[in-house]
């Protein structure tokens, strides 16, 4: 600590339950804007007179804008003072968010995403550091599941409340939403946050080979995972590129962070196993739960016909699951081996996957909702204990810088997880339609039979044969499909369960956290 910050006198005594909620606000806003605008988009691609591929860039530059400015919060915060950059990240965000919303051309609407994206990326990274600093390490499990809520519901709850202000009122109001939150942050995060002594402004010598090293890097890497699904991947040139960009750019990014005097990521910190073990956790945390998230509104609107705003809905016993669950795992993760806590809500997490596993074509919703309100819950064991720990041996100096990196491969796997789901889904089906396809024709008792009767259901209704024959036909390929994709869909979900159950040895890499409740009895 330097001696201009041990002079610095002691931030004012703040109850840390309204700090809590001062940094909850902007972590809520800024993720829900990362899936609230997906249901949108085909009214975004109208009203600016664009295409649907087109439009999807107000998603692909905000993901891009975030992914390069997390891992840099924390040198940004030593540079700027952290109040300050917080407060400097939820203005530009919010007056984005107006500008957004106000956005006469596609282009405009692109170009202030960019800006909501570099100036809302610093937000989660900053506010968990600021509650875990608030709050005292016996009771950083409360802290995490109020902080929790805000991670794991606000992506669930995006498409809800995206579908219902698109469809009650305009696109734009998705935006507008953004406003009162926003101003509200800001005056209580000027009120009632400060920085602690040892965080103070330093007018270090700037990395901006390491900057832009980061940018090549990460932006490649987000932009691949974006469309190359769109681009069928390796096949076309532009993800060659994007690959070789992403793979060069983040290798000789690591390589000069770890050799820099003043890097503006600190990578020294995942020699901490713990740590490192628990970014890796994470990650595939990220993996799986964004993937399940793209792959249940596909299930319920394509196959099983939810409309838009019901398949949101639908989706919402995960988030009730979860905002049940955190407050309490926060309370007694304290008294309780997390691990333990850890390991329970990894296997219902692989359990509830599994189930939706056996889904078929005619569920109803009440087989939909139970194995989501438990995996709600299993999340709420897995987050609230997989932070606490994680983060349990990172001194206080270094903690921004640890929560960037936290939260930067969150959101990385949850970019490969809805990558690769949607390619998975997409390439089973395909397969799938070939195999259930070849036994569909004349030639088998089963297939004849249900053509003709389809048929001659059409005929009776005064259809024409040839016109019944050919609308048979196609009734009969849509079923097939329907039935290819179902099929798809269960088996990734089931790749998903067992991605979780791969986990729960790696809780034997980390240590329990030193810092527990005096008192609490070890299980």
């Amino acid at each position: 600590m330097s001696a201009e910050a041990a002079e610095r006198p002691a931030p004012p005594l703040v109850n840390p339950w309204i700090v809590a909620v001062a940094v909850m606000f902007a972590t809520f806003m800024e993720i829900l804007d990362t899936t609230v605008v997906n249901v949108s988009l085909p009214h975004i691609a109208g009203s600016l007179s664009a295409s649907i591929d087109e439009s999807t860039w107000a998603l692909t530059s905000y993901l891009v804008a975030n992914a390069i400015v997390l891992p840099l919060t924390g040198w940004l915060a030593n540079y700027f003072g952290r109040k300050r950059l917080l407060l400097i990240s939820i203005s530009g965000f919010t007056a984005a968010s107006f500008l957004c919303g106000l956005a006469p051309t596609l282009s405009v609407l692109v170009a202030f995403r960019v800006v909501q994206g570099l100036t809302g990326g610093a937000l989660q990274p900053l506010s968990q550091a600021v509650l875990l600093e608030a709050f005292p390490p016996r009771d950083r499990g409360k802290a995490m599941g109020f902080w929790g809520l805000g991670i794991v519901v606000a992506p669930i709850l995006g498409p809800v409340v995206g579908g219902w202000l698109t469809d009650s009122y305009s696109w734009r109001w998705v935006f507008y939403i953004n406003l009162p939150v926003g101003l509200a942050s800001i005056v209580m995060t000027k009120l009632f946050v400060f920085d602690p002594p040892y965080v103070s402004r330093k007018s270090e010598t700037i990395d901006y080979w390491g900057i832009g090293l980061l940018a090549l890097g990460i932006g490649s890497l987000q932009i691949l995972l974006d469309l190359g699904q769109q681009r069928d991947w390796f096949a076309a040139s532009s993800i060659r590129v994007l690959a070789g960009l992403a793979v060069a750019g983040l290798a000789i990014f690591v390589w000069r962070e770890l050799h820099t005097d003043h890097p503006v990521v600190d990578l020294h910190v995942f020699k901490e196993r713990t740590y490192s073990t628990g970014v890796f956790l994470m990650t595939v945390l990220g993996f799986v739960l964004y993937g399940s998230l793209v792959l249940l509104p596909i299930m319920l609107q394509t196959l099983l016909g939810y409309p838009s705003l019901q398949a949101g809905i639908a989706m919402a016993p995960r988030g009730m699951g979860s905002f049940l669950a955190m407050p309490v795992v926060g309370m007694i993760v304290a008294r309780v081996d997390p691990r333990k806590l850890l390991a329970l809500g990894i296997c219902g997490g692989a359990l509830t996957l599994y189930w939706l596993g056996n889904l078929d074509l005619s569920a109803g919703y009440w087989d939909v909702f139970w194995p989501q309100f438990i995996q709600g819950m299993s999340l709420g064991l897995i987050f609230v204990p997989l932070t606490t720990i994680t983060m349990d041996p990172i001194p206080k100096e270094t903690m921004g810088n640890a929560t960037s990196l936290f939260n930067l491969m969150r959101n990385i796997g949850g970019s490969v997880g809805i990558a690769l789901s949607t390619t998975m889904l997409s390439r089973r089906a395909q397969g799938n339609l070939a195999v259930l396809g070849a036994h569909v024709t004349m030639y088998d008792p089963r297939a004849r039979s249900f053509l003709e009767g389809l048929r001659s259901s059409l005929v009776a209704r005064g259809t024409d044969v040839v016109t019944a024959t050919r609308q048979a036909q196609a009734m009969a390929f849509g079923l097939v499909a329907r039935q290819a994709t179902m099929l798809a869909s269960v088996g990734v979900f089931r790749l998903l369960a067992i991605i979780f159950v791969l986990m729960l040895p790696l809780l034997f890499i980390m240590r329990s956290p030193r810092h527990r409740r005096a008192g609490a009895p070890l299980h």
